[in-house]
């Protein structure tokens, strides 16, 4: 018999394998049991799979191993078999292909796949061609015959290994897709319900906490290999093209540290841990502190974001505070302003605030005479304290 397979560039090479009506019979009638004992090797063998027979996927699994035992004896036994070896056999390609489909929704790795092949061909073999030999298979033939074998676990092993590749290009596919439009939904703040499908429809466990970093779009790759796995990625950001949000799972307490370390020597900024449904607060600190040109740890510029929030009501608010100088000279109430900053951070310590002033003491105590006489008891009022530190601040 000869056969040649161009599928995916696979050929097989000529066999010469005869086998007879009589051996054919006598392979045909241990199949079931090859079946078991390729199916207990298994188990018994590759770690993987030690569970995998007692669910659904199970039965799937013995299906497809007599499917392909079966296929192989219709393969070993046609005298003028199509050079197309997926036409010859559809239905034990189409089964080994499913198989590694199915396989890879399960879980299951490529390596732990092709070491079930293995050992699923190391056990039929030796039962085939026992049965081959007592069926009048000549010694000289069995060479032939184990060649034809271990060809034909190649080619359904290359069919399972490409059904498990697309399943896995597919699902990933799918599935940062599907994060995408969880990270999309997060921004948007949608209703918590919303959120908890999402999450679900992308097969995402929802953490504790999301942490938000902006990142430029060169860094992402590196980034992303530094972070969480469940990491969510956003590309598509309002007024930020060159850079890409990841929301980091978890990424709090001690573990915050353990980000910023491996962020080390990046210009990416990283907001401060909440909740997961509430990345969106953390996002916005991000970008607030990107625009007044912070860098990296957020958690280290909060008075900065606080007094930066609202520029317009603070240029209001200092206005209103420094009325009282507004009909000095402006070098004059520039220097009273700066003076009374330094006072109001320095709690009134007048050696400290000349040393940061560069002037000497006595000029502070004039100066703060100068603001005394221009607010009078305001300067006592712990409510005009308070808005002349976050004015001046």
């Amino acid at each position: 018999m000869t056969n040649k397979s161009s599928r995916d560039g696979l050929t097989l090479s000529s066999y010469d394998v005869h086998l007879t009506p009589e051996i054919v019979a006598s392979i045909r009638s241990v199949l079931p049991r090859v079946s078991d004992e390729v199916v207990a090797a298994i188990t018994a063998e590759v770690p993987a799979y030690r569970d995998a027979f007692s669910g659904p996927m199970g039965e799937t699994i013995r299906t497809a191993v007599g499917i392909a035992l079966g296929g192989f004896l219709s393969l070993a036994s046609v005298d003028d078999l199509p050079a197309d070896v997926a036409t010859a056999t559809p239905p034990a390609l189409e089964g080994a292909y499913s198989l590694g489909r199915g396989e890879a929704r399960s879980g299951r790795t490529t390596e732990a796949l092709l070491a079930a092949y293995r050992i699923g061909a190391r056990v039929a073999w030796r039962e085939l061609s026992s049965k081959a030999v007592e069926g009048g298979m000549a010694p000289e033939g069995l060479v032939e015959f184990a060649a034809l074998v271990f060809a034909w676990i190649d080619e359904i092993s290359e069919a399972s290994a490409a059904g498990h590749a697309d399943e896995r290009a597919t699902t990933g596919r799918v599935q940062r897709q599907l994060r995408e439009r969880l990270a999309r939904q997060l921004l948007a703040q949608a209703a918590p319900e919303e959120l908890d499908d999402a999450a679900s429809r992308a097969e995402w466990t929802p953490p504790s906490t999301l942490t938000a970093l902006l990142v430029p779009n060169p860094q992402v790759g590196s980034i992303l290999a530094k972070v969480n796995q469940a990491t969510l990625e956003h590309d598509d950001l309002r007024d930020l093209d060159d850079y890409t949000l990841l929301l980091v799972p978890d990424a709090h307490g001690r573990r915050r540290r353990a980000l910023l370390k491996a962020l080390e020597g990046r210009r990416a900024i990283v907001g401060p841990a909440k909740p997961w449904r509430e990345a969106r607060v953390s996002y916005e600190r991000a970008r607030r502190a990107h625009f007044a040109g912070l860098d990296s740890d957020t958690e280290q510029h909060l008075v900065e974001l606080v007094l930066s929030a609202d520029a317009d009501a603070r240029d209001d608010l200092r206005a209103q505070v420094l009325a009282p100088l507004a009909d000095l000279r402006p070098a004059t109430a520039e220097k009273l302003a700066e003076t009374l900053r330094s006072w109001l951070l320095h709690q009134g310590r007048r050696e400290e605030v000349a040393a940061e002033l560069f002037v000497h003491p006595q000029t502070v105590r004039y100066r703060m005479g100068q603001l005394r006489d221009a607010y009078g008891d305001r300067l006592d009022d712990p409510a005009m304290i308070l808005a002349l530190t976050v004015a001046l601040g």
